[in-house]
């Protein structure tokens, strides 16, 4: 496989933590999402008891949110340059934040624009919405129906920056590993 830098995206609810969890454990080196973290600490620090699908209004500063998730992202791309492992996984990438900006219709400048010219992944794999395994959860805000846009909003950002994304099939977690493993081999 050489030394490959590998984004598993997709809208939430759609199994992509599960694969990567699962690619960890065969021993794959992981890079693990961070919004969640950051979703939750928002929601603590502002009104939790309001049910709203962008995390965005917990926080004071959405711009500066961005921010540090397009920066915290770009160090576990920075982290993946200095492993020996051949091969590095995220769960999203740097895109994915310009993605999200655009589905709730929040601006940005060319600096979000350069971070994902800049630091470019080998590989893009989009796991597809799936309704029968979408749940949604305390830092997991948003509808199916509203995953299925950003389903599109993340298509549509990769592809914009050159990738051609891969779409995982809807199977059991096991079988979408392989199918990314397989590809991987005859990339």
């Amino acid at each position: 496989m050489g030394k490959n830098k590998v984004v598993i995206t997709g809208a939430p609810g759609t199994g992509k933590t599960s694969i990567v969890n699962g690619l960890e454990s065969k021993g794959f080196h992981c890079f693990h999402e961070i919004i969640r973290d950051m979703t939750s600490k928002a929601k603590q620090e502002g009104n939790d008891g309001v049910f709203v699908s962008n995390p965005l209004v917990f926080v004071e500063d959405a711009y500066q949110f961005n921010i540090d998730l397009l920066q915290g992202r770009t160090a576990h791309y920075k982290q993946s340059l200095k492993t020996d492992e051949p091969i590095s996984f995220f769960d999203r990438g740097i895109p994915d934040v310009l993605a999200y900006m655009d589905f709730f219709g929040q601006a940005y400048d060319e600096e979000f624009m350069a971070y994902c010219e800049i630091h470019r992944y080998d590989s893009v794999f989009i796991v597809p919405p799936w309704q029968e395994i979408y749940i949604s959860d305390n830092e997991r805000l948003e509808t199916f129906e509203e995953a299925e846009k950003i389903h599109l909003a993340l298509m549509a950002t990769y592809t914009q920056f050159g990738y051609n994304p891969i779409e995982v099939p809807k199977d059991e977690v096991h079988k979408r590993i392989d199918f990314i493993l397989e590809t991987l081999n005859t990339i």
